[in-house]
């Protein structure tokens, strides 16, 4: 049967004649009357279209069309299917695929059909972390791409060595510098808000200097804000050196999962992406175990070598960006330095691989970013459509939860609250934080897996009863309990907060706003929703104290277990399971959830205006986008 492309609602890329595009070394696919290939994932060779009982072809959802449906399906619409027997089959496709007739190769191509009412709303695996989509055959990850972003992450070491080494020194720095709750408060919770600063200003040195100089000025920002904390005698004097590690903290907060996006093929991004989180971790971890190493020293001394500690990670840092570390392609491409990305690019990919074709799709992925970034202003984020506000309540919602339930706070003041329940030994306190560290360290590693394998939601379900549950405990240990009893049940419960935090919350609640932002307002509600969370950890940082002695522990953390349920009956309601989704997809989600179809026909329009030629990525060319 021969099929008509130019049928009534099927004018797209993906339906055009094969032959009549430019081909790419690696693509194993040849035009055919009888299919379009790169329309469709490996088994399946139906192509949508006209036919006298059905003149317009049927409206597609985004389903994936993986394999080929049963011949009594009656739903088809006039779908082709090759007509092959079942038992031989699979030698027909072995025969295809070793004769190289016409047919795709068994890599397979996992694309998808456009929705015909809007054709030129493309499908990708954008937004689809690490190996949710299923059958695509990538490439595998190659070592120098996990030495690039391992050396990265460290740079998020520099947070989470912050956190912790303040949670072992803030008892410490108040009654040696006699300050009040307050003022600890203060210069807990203000770290957030100088990173914040930092994070705005990094995209510039990042854009026209490189990632590698972004690595080494934030670097040099903490180092610096470090040397004036350890030698500070005064409270006026502390902050000043608090607000040059603040704004070293976000410089590289903004830059560490840019570089490792940039440097990571597709399939394997949202896996190396969450490395940061790690490395946060594996931070805590460090300045837990400063305390450690300083138990004995004299307060007044310790909480100084506590500090000079976090120069080394830094220090560290700089040395990679110089010696390891290549530029982000995707800055050379952006800066006409596409020679110098091929050579990184080759790096990346392994060998054999083509990757000037890489260079064009990373050319198309820059100039429709930059049509997005024109196309709208803040007006369509603060005074959104329908399906845009769905949107943005569930991706800002989800990071404002993740501190709403007091992560930051919590660790900061750890001491404090095991000193509350009767741990009063230093030593202890120190051995106790390291413990719970590891743990919280350990968990990373399973939720990273799990959160592929179970999906977003029941995840965050666990991690949110989890940690209501571990609030209960910590509470009941305040609760006319004896003092072994009270000791027992703060280490127990605070343990098991950490882990179901670190379950779910943690590295699940970053996800979400990445999953769901379409392309047109994905970097402004990212700023948003990056805003917003750190905004929510400065407010419970700098009140802690403050709130937890007004109403007592107890009836602090039973508050607590309550947001935690109210948090979880929000996302219940509110976010869907983002797990295996495009971003076309949750597009056309949310225009469904809300019968508004405005969000879809703000991507149509985005990817027309940048009429960017159709390319098929095989699986030897999987895209740095």
């Amino acid at each position: 049967m021969e099929i008509n492309n130019n049928s009534e609602g099927l004018e797209s890329p993906l339906l055009r004649d094969p032959s009549a595009r430019g081909t790419r070394n690696n693509n194993k696919i040849m035009s055919n009357n009888n299919t379009v290939a790169d329309g469709y994932s490996r088994t399946d060779q139906r192509v949508p279209i006209a036919t006298s009982t059905t003149p317009v072809a049927p409206p597609l959802d985004f389903d994936y069309n993986d394999g080929v449906p049963p011949r009594s399906g009656g739903d088809d619409y006039g779908a082709v299917e090759i007509d092959n027997d079942d038992d031989s089959s699979s030698t027909d496709d072995n025969n295809r695929n070793n004769n190289n007739n016409n047919m795709m190769s068994t890599a397979g191509i996992d694309h998808h059909l456009p929705h015909p009412d809007h054709p030129n709303l493309q499908q990708t695996h954008e937004g689809e972390h690490r190996y949710d989509h299923g059958s695509t055959t990538s490439l595998k990850i190659t070592r120098s791409t996990k030495l690039y972003a391992f050396c990265a992450a460290l740079n998020s070491c520099n947070l989470g060595y912050d956190i912790g080494v303040n949670t072992g020194a803030g008892m410490l720095l108040q009654n040696s510098l006699s300050l009040s709750d307050v003022q600890l408060e203060v210069f807990m919770g203000s770290i957030n808000l100088f990173a914040m600063v930092g994070a705005l200003c990094s995209h510039w040195i990042s854009d026209k200097f490189g990632r590698r100089w972004s690595f080494r000025v934030a670097a040099l920002i903490f180092i610096l804000g470090t040397i004036i904390q350890c030698v500070s005698n005064t409270y006026a004097t502390l902050m000043f050196g608090r607000a040059f590690v603040g704004l070293g903290v976000g410089f590289g907060l903004a830059v560490d999962p840019v570089y490792i996006s940039e440097i990571s093929m597709a399939s394997h991004r949202g896996r190396l992406v969450t490395w940061s989180e790690f490395g946060i971790n594996l931070g805590i971890v460090f300045g837990f175990c400063s305390g450690l190493i300083f138990a004995t020293v004299d307060a007044n001394v310790a909480w100084r070598l506590m500090f000079a500690l976090g120069v080394i990670m830094p220090c560290l840092v700089i040395v990679l960006s110089i010696c390891v570390l290549p530029e982000s392609p995707r800055w050379l491409v952006a800066n006409n330095r596409e020679d110098e990305a091929c050579e990184v690019l080759q790096k990346i990919y392994p060998e054999g691989n083509d990757v000037t074709s890489v260079v064009e799709e990373i050319k198309d992925g820059i100039e429709i970013e930059s049509l997005a970034e024109h196309a709208v202003g803040w007006g369509i984020i603060f005074f959104p459509s329908p399906a845009f506000k769905r949107m943005i309540m569930v991706g800002v919602g989800t990071a404002i939860a993740q501190q709403a339930i007091g992560i930051d706070a919590i660790i900061y003041f750890m001491v404090y609250i095991l000193n509350a329940a009767g741990i009063h030994s230093r030593t202890t306190q120190m051995w106790i934080l390291v413990g719970v560290g590891l743990i919280k360290l350990g968990v990373i590693f399973i939720a990273g897996r799990l959160l592929d394998k179970k999906g977003r939601r029941p995840l965050f379900f666990i991690s949110l009863l989890g940690c209501a549950v571990s609030f209960f405990i910590v509470a009941m240990a305040f609760i006319g309990a004896s003092r072994h009893a009270s000791e027992t049940a703060a280490i127990v419960g605070l343990a098991l907060y950490l882990a179901f935090f670190s379950i779910g919350m943690g590295p699940g609640a970053w996800l979400i706003p990445s999953e769901v932002f379409t392309t047109t307002i994905r970097a402004k509600a990212m700023s948003l929703a990056t805003f917003s969370n750190r905004a929510v950890a400065t407010i419970f940082a700098s009140s802690f104290l403050s709130v937890a002695n007004a109403m007592s522990w107890s009836g602090f953390f039973i508050m607590m277990a309550v947001v935690c349920l109210i948090v979880l009956a929000w996302i219940c309601i509110y976010v869907p399971e983002t797990k295996g989704k495009s971003l076309e997809e949750m597009a056309q989600l949310f225009a469904e959830i809300t019968g508004d179809t405005s969000v879809l026909e703000a991507e149509e329009t985005l990817y027309r205006r940048g009429s960017v030629p159709s390319r098929v990525a095989s699986p030897e060319q999987d895209v740095l986008l």
